[in-house]
């Protein structure tokens, strides 16, 4: 993906404050100190001389730390730089760099805590750094974003100390940054590795094109025996003397437009993610193969009202902002308004195109409203609609009961999948290439029936 060093959150350096009222703290080996002078208070049980002895002792243990907080440096020598390996997307693991610059001549030991969202990792990440008088020191930690959109992280917590480890002051790092976590990137990574494989297999068999395989000119030829005579090039024949036949190869420059719902349907969660988000990354795997096909590719998301449209372009800057608009997509507790987005689609793709519909169905006994709606592109576009099937409702559907309330149950998953297959039998009926698919194969599912139109000429 050439935009990927792009989509790379900024580096952030700053230096550091003095966190609190005043900002220091004693160290463990103070109170290790003063563990020690408890054994003095031991012998005062027999001699009351020793508990002045413990009281010098434990003023030695303030002298102490009072001269190694002289020693440590000011907040003011210490910088703090957050820096990322890899662009956040959804369900990918990628690294956080946190490095530290000691100003100071004095060799440190610091705890760092980062403020990080719990939609990044589970608990903020706490490094232990050793660092050199005047040197660096860096350490990783990894996060695996949960939700897409935009998060917040928060300041860098340092707590650091000399070697002695007996004072230690607090300082806080403005670090603030707001980062945008992406659809998964690696899923469609490598569907564009399959489309170039697909495409090295393609030109291997150029001089054996079976039939069917698109219907734009490419190239001129000498007839061959088996070539179809509606494939002769009788103008260029006649200046040659001799049979010309045209070669075609599969249309470019032809229209897709992706339609995402995010209605209520789509909040229902599937292992770790919702339903929309699993669409949100098929989308990006069959933009992002369309648009190196030559295709241009259109974006439509929306709920009770449209959430992003993004026009029918191609190009790597279009590939980009696709990827900005499709993390920003979120879920809605009300159920979408799919006539009026048909609608939208209607008035502004006026030529033929594929238009991808990714959605879910309501169980109601009635037609639902996504079907009509689909239904009426029909005419004008050929209709890919895709819903994103419920495992669980499978698995229960191949049960056997064993008592009487499973029976209910298992009967009621039946009734469910069958009114779903029917609703997609009405819709191949009418023309659309209607399929249900599981979370674990949309996107393949999506690429795979994008080349397989594309080969039959379907548009």
């Amino acid at each position: 993906m050439s935009g990927l060093p792009a989509m790379v959150p900024r580096t952030v350096v700053n230096a550091s404050r003095r966190y609190g009222r005043w900002g220091v703290a004693f160290g463990p080996r103070f109170f290790l100190l003063l563990l020690m002078g408890v054994l003095w208070l031991t012998l005062a049980f027999f001699e009351l001389r020793w508990a002045y002895a413990m009281l010098l002792w434990d003023c030695a243990a303030l002298l102490a730390w009072g001269v190694d907080l002289l020693r440590l440096p000011a907040p003011s020598q210490l910088k703090v730089q957050r820096s990322w390996h890899g662009p956040p997307a959804l369900s990918v693991r990628s690294e956080v760099e946190i490095a530290l610059v000691n100003g100071s001549g004095i060799a440190l030991h610091a705890v760092a805590l980062d403020a990080v969202p719990i939609q990044l990792r589970s608990a903020p990440p706490e490094l232990e750094l050793s660092v050199a008088g005047g040197g660096e020191a860096s350490r990783t930690y990894a996060i695996r974003p949960s939700q897409r959109g935009a998060v917040t992280l928060g300041d860098v917590y340092v707590r650091y100390q000399s070697i002695f480890r007996i004072a230690e002051r607090w300082v806080r790092v403005p670090l603030e940054q707001r980062v945008q976590i992406y659809p998964n990137l690696e899923e469609a990574k490598n569907q564009s590795i399959f489309l170039v494989r697909s495409r090295q297999i393609e030109m291997e068999k150029r001089h054996t094109r079976m039939r069917g395989i698109g219907r734009e000119f490419e190239s001129l030829r000498e007839y061959r025996e088996g070539d179809e005579y509606r494939d002769i090039c009788w103008t260029a024949a006649a200046r040659r003397g001799k049979l010309v036949t045209r070669n075609y190869q599969v249309e470019r420059s032809q229209t897709v437009w992706i339609v995402i719902d995010s209605g209520r349907l789509m909040r229902a969660r599937i292992r770790d993610l919702t339903k929309l988000d699993y669409a949100v990354n098929a989308a990006l795997s069959l933009a992002q193969v369309a648009l190196y096909s030559g295709d241009r590719v259109g974006l439509l998301a929306y709920g009770r009202k449209l959430q992003q449209r993004v026009p029918a372009a191609r190009g790597s800057a279009h590939l980009r902002q696709m990827i900005e608009q499709l993390s920003t997509i979120h879920e809605e507790t009300s159920e979408a308004d799919h006539l009026r987005t048909a609608g939208l689609l209607l008035t502004d793709q006026k030529r033929r195109s594929l238009v991808v519909w990714l959605t879910d169905l309501a169980e109601t006994a009635m037609t639902p409203e996504v079907v009509e709606a689909a239904s009426l592109m029909m005419p004008r576009h050929l209709v890919l609609f895709v819903v994103i099937g419920q495992p669980d409702l499978s698995e229960l559907a191949a049960q056997r009961p064993s008592n009487k309330e499973q029976m209910y149950k298992i009967s009621a998953a039946q009734e469910m999948i069958h009114r779903r297959e029917l609703l997609l039998a009405r819709l191949r009926e009418r023309g659309a290439l209607a399929l249900e698919a599981s979370s674990a194969s949309l996107a393949p599912m999506l690429v795979n029936s994008y080349l397989q139109v594309k080969a039959r000429n379907q548009l």
